[in-house]
């Protein structure tokens, strides 16, 4: 499972890290405002790729995380090949094409892929881990 760097209005789940707000020594509070700064600087580029691909911002709870790692780095390169390409001034200007929507290859087992679902979700939500992971 992946981590999230969040603030204190989100959930104690285990895969959500809130920011310490009362660090005690000045070591740990530099850390914590390079963290805040960190999941800012995330937060806006996830947002840019929202913005200007739909698959991004789309749901992807059924997908596997290889794909959604292809996905993500593929979006992130065309995003890149798009700034390059908006800074040369004397490219020719080409109108959008709406491309067909993505198609998704679902499991053969639909009842065992919902059942890891539930299983992954249970744990993503689990308090106790969340505190456990917070204290190490």
């Amino acid at each position: 499972m992946g981590y999230y760097l969040v603030d204190n209005i989100y959930p104690k789940w285990s895969t959500l890290v809130q920011t310490i707000r009362e660090p005690r020594l000045a070591k740990k509070n530099y850390f914590a405002m390079k963290q805040e700064s960190c999941q800012k600087d995330v937060e806006r580029a996830f947002g840019v790729l929202q913005q200007r691909f739909v698959i991004v911002a789309g749901p992807s709870r059924f997908w596997q995380k290889e794909v959604l790692h292809d996905i993500m780095t593929t979006c992130i390169i065309l995003h890149n090949m798009i700034i390059e390409n908006e800074r040369d001034l004397n490219a020719p200007i080409q109108d959008d094409l709406e491309g067909p929507p993505p198609t998704i290859e679902m499991a053969e087992d639909e009842n065992q892929r919902f059942q890891e679902f539930l299983a992954r979700h249970g744990r993503i939500k689990d308090k106790d881990t969340h505190f456990a992971l917070r204290m190490h």
